[in-house]
């Protein structure tokens, strides 16, 4: 199983990393300096200059117009104890994000695999705050309003809901499951739920300018610039952006998108939908709701 990475800058660090290792340098993991580290041989290793097979971390800004300092790369290396410094490498299938390592907005935006179970309640007003949408014969958050209890116990847009109070949701209607929802206790109600199967994350890394690549309008991704982050990783037009580090940022408009994006740091994880899908899921769903109620939260870890 190969080795995994949240962005192809990470990949390209991590080498990095490896092709250091594998000659014997060293890469200071504890003084930040001001300077771009410079990476010396220790004294003990031959003096025979070993193959240049990747730029150094000092030259990465050049490599890949990454706006990288040194304190950046010193935050996000990893341990040195790390199986991910070794020649050997990291055990195959492990996450390795030498570059994005301690990216809050990174563990914020994991669409995590299987399922889970939540509990719900109402609020006084007998409220969940939570509107369901049938698609291809299953059942979708459509809307979580923000303060809500559905906010509160961190259901997002395009979670499925899979089961309430133990009965299957395949096959119900919109209507149905509303229903449900409102005939069920306001004390307890409990849900299993599979993370926003219909969405992905891509991680990316802003330039030396402060940008990723990619043209909004309206929420959805409809140009991406040559040679950026967001087309080395594979970011596609034709996409809406459904949350940037985590927080959902649906039915905002462009200027506060933009705004959410220059605030995000360095190290961008946009979690995308395909448009064809996100059309019909927020299909008869009110424009002005979507934007004066939508949790725009920034999630808990």
């Amino acid at each position: 199983m190969a080795t995994l990475y949240p962005s192809l800058e990470d990949m390209k660090g991590h080498q990095i990393l490896q092709a250091q290792a594998a000659a014997g340098v060293r890469t200071p993991a504890t003084t930040v300096v001001t300077e771009k580290p410079k990476l010396l041989r220790p004294p003990s290793v031959c003096p025979a200059a070993p193959p240049v097979l990747y730029p150094n971390l000092a030259e990465l800004e050049n490599y890949m117009g990454l706006a990288l300092s040194s304190e950046e790369i010193q935050k996000n290396l990893l341990p040195e104890s790390s199986t991910a410094l070794t020649p050997t490498g990291p055990p195959p299938g492990q996450l390795v994000a030498p570059l994005s390592w301690n990216n809050t907005g990174l563990r914020r935006a994991e669409i995590k695999p299987g399922v889970r179970e939540i509990h719900l309640c109402k609020d006084e007003r007998g409220k969940t705050g939570l509107q369901l949408k049938n698609v291809d014969q299953g059942i979708f958050v459509q809307l979580v309003k923000a303060n809500s209890p559905a906010a509160l116990v961190g259901l997002r847009f395009g979670d499925q809901i899979l089961q309430i109070d133990g009965k299957n949701c395949t096959g119900w209607s919109s209507d149905k499951a509303q229903r449900v929802l409102k005939k069920a206790s306001p004390e307890k109600i409990i849900m299993v739920v599979r993370d926003r199967p219909f969405q992905r994350t891509v991680t990316v890394h802003k330039d030396s300018s402060g940008h990723v690549g990619i043209v909004v309008k309206k929420g959805k991704i409809v140009s991406l610039a040559k040679d950026s982050s967001a087309a080395r990783n594979g970011l596609l037009t034709h996409h809406y952006i459904c949350e940037v580090n985590g927080q959902n940022v649906i039915g905002m408009k462009d200027k506060q998108l933009t705004e959410v994006l220059s605030g995000a740091g360095n190290v961008v994880t946009l979690t995308i939908i395909p448009t064809v899908i996100y059309e019909h899921m927020v299909k008869r769903l009110s424009a002005g709701l979507v934007k004066l109620a939508m949790d725009h939260s920034v999630p808990d870890l």
